[in-house]
């Protein structure tokens, strides 16, 4: 009986072919607009300040349940449920006022020197970006839950080969967001006091360790407790944190090829279309989908060969986080339309956006390359589709900010600027992005104790749904939990 059943769990993920890209576009844009709910409650309202049991249930409702409800009992429906996000927003947004920011009184810092006095951190903590990457956490750790019970569409399900899904964006865009924030230490650093290659592997590994160890401790558990695994997504023993774990060290070598290529995307760009070469012109891409399971190297060949996609991605994030968290410069009033389009953070990643986007589609169209996209093998489209996806999601949450919370960076002291920023961020976000790794790895525990100790695929929608909301309460508790006893588990 139970063999069978775990044969059904594995047909229920097996043989997808996903569903379009605009299809998955659509129900994503529950996403930011649920950020932009929350964000003009709280610019026009200022609804979570303070942060009362009332306005947490509300900000868990408005940036967890929605992309819950989004990805499930409305998944049928995308843009009806994206307008039930959107007119209220819109409504209070031309119906109130803007509050002015709140004022706090001044504390003079050491020795006397005000905090105004204090140079402007080179790179602020940005609400936008916090914002962006713990919405990618939540949706990404709803969805590996939420794929076994029958309440989630199989096309959101990984495809098998080809093709586009929810659930295969959201592994590239984990990546992606790490890569994203994973350059502030570079940004720190001036370029012509690069460490040496042996102290960059000696710290990359440090950081890798703790992610390889994870890998181990899932593969023992998930062999040993004869847990439903679909082989094709990462191999026999590979899985999602050995991926993790392999791309510091990566990326620490290739920190010596931006003396030849000093650009993050084109860096990216030239690796993932090296891989395509490989994929098309040799045997690759026919071992990687074919070949017999006899070896250690093809027992676990996606895991292998999709890493070098996954390293595109991440260092595609890193080119997006290059311009996004420095401080933005002041313009003057009389600045031209084009010339803040070319200066400020919101019009580079529109342009961003806008390349990483027509790169994809020539890479899938008939005019152009007329590949596939495989998050299988993560092939070059896959890379410019997480790419222009992500690029795109980061934009609107910008333009959210800009426009509800538009002083955030004209405070009078650093002091100051802390205070709007965390008046800004919503607190649970702000603390799954804190711990996200953390929160994923818990995400993934509970995941196995709900498959081991219920029937999803016997449940239906009420039940499911009530599991579903339990488990994501759970989740973002453990979050909220470590975030107010100031820990952080870096992992």
């Amino acid at each position: 009986m139970a063999k069978d059943y775990k044969a059904r769990k594995v047909q229920f993920v097996t043989g997808h072919t996903g569903s379009s890209v605009t299809d998955i576009q659509s129900v994503s844009l529950a996403m930011p607009l649920a950020i932009l709910l929350w964000s003009v409650m709280q610019s026009r309202l200022r609804l979570f300040t303070p942060y009362t049991i009332p306005a947490s249930i509300v900000d868990f409702f408005v940036n967890c349940v929605a992309v819950l409800l989004a990805t499930t009992v409305y998944s049928s429906s995308p843009w009806l449920f994206n307008l039930l996000l959107f007119l209220p927003a819109i409504v209070i947004l031309l119906t109130s006022d803007p509050l002015a920011p709140r004022r706090h009184p001044a504390r003079l810092a050491p020795n006397n020197v005000t905090d105004k006095q204090t140079a402007p951190n080179p790179l602020p903590v940005k609400p936008f970006i916090t914002h962006y990457r713990a919405s990618m956490i939540v949706i990404t750790c709803v969805a590996i839950l939420a794929v076994d019970f029958r309440v989630f569409p199989r096309r959101f399900a990984k495809v098998e080969n080809w093709g586009t899904s929810l659930m295969d964006m959201g592994v590239g865009s984990f990546v992606f967001a790490s890569g994203v924030v994973s350059v502030r230490s570079s940004l720190k650093i001036d370029t012509g006091k690069r460490q040496p290659l042996s102290k960059r592997l000696v710290a990359s590994l440090r950081h890798s360790l703790p992610l390889l160890v994870l890998g181990l401790i899932r593969l023992a558990s998930v062999k040993g407790l004869d847990y439903a695994e679909h082989v094709t997504e990462y191999g026999v023993h590979w899985n999602f944190f050995f991926t993790l774990g392999f791309l510091p060290p990566f990326v620490a070598l290739l920190q010596s090829a931006f003396d030849i290529v000093p650009s993050y995307g084109v860096l990216a760009c030239l690796l993932a279309s090296v891989y395509e070469i490989a994929l098309d012109k040799t045997n690759l891409g026919a071992f990687i989908l074919t070949a017999k399971r006899n070896d250690l190297l093809s027992q676990n060949r996606e895991g292998i060969f999709s890493f070098f996609g996954y390293l595109a991605i991440f260092i595609a994030g890193q080119s997006i986080g290059s311009f996004t968290l420095p401080r933005q410069q002041p313009l003057r009033k009389d600045t031209s339309v084009v010339e803040r389009m070319k200066r400020t953070i919101l019009g580079k990643l529109a342009a961003s956006s806008f390349i990483w986007t027509a790169l994809f589609y020539f890479s899938i169209s008939y005019y152009g390359l007329r590949l596939g996209v495989s998050r299988r093998m993560a092939n070059l489209p896959y890379v410019l589709w997480v790419s222009s996806f992500n690029s795109a999601m980061i934009t609107l949450c910008c333009a959210v900010e800009t426009v509800c919370f538009p002083s955030i960076y004209r405070s009078e002291s650093n002091e100051e600027e802390a205070r709007r920023t965390r008046d800004a961020t919503s607190s649970i976000l702000h603390a799954v992005n804190r711990n996200g790794l953390a929160v994923f790895l818990v995400s993934n525990l509970l995941t196995g104790l709900v498959n081991l100790t219920m029937p999803t695929l016997n449940m239906g929608v009420l039940a499911s749904m009530v599991v579903l909301i339990g488990y994501t309460a759970m989740v973002v508790a453990v979050a909220v939990g470590l975030d107010r006893m100031n820990i952080t588990i870096k992992l």
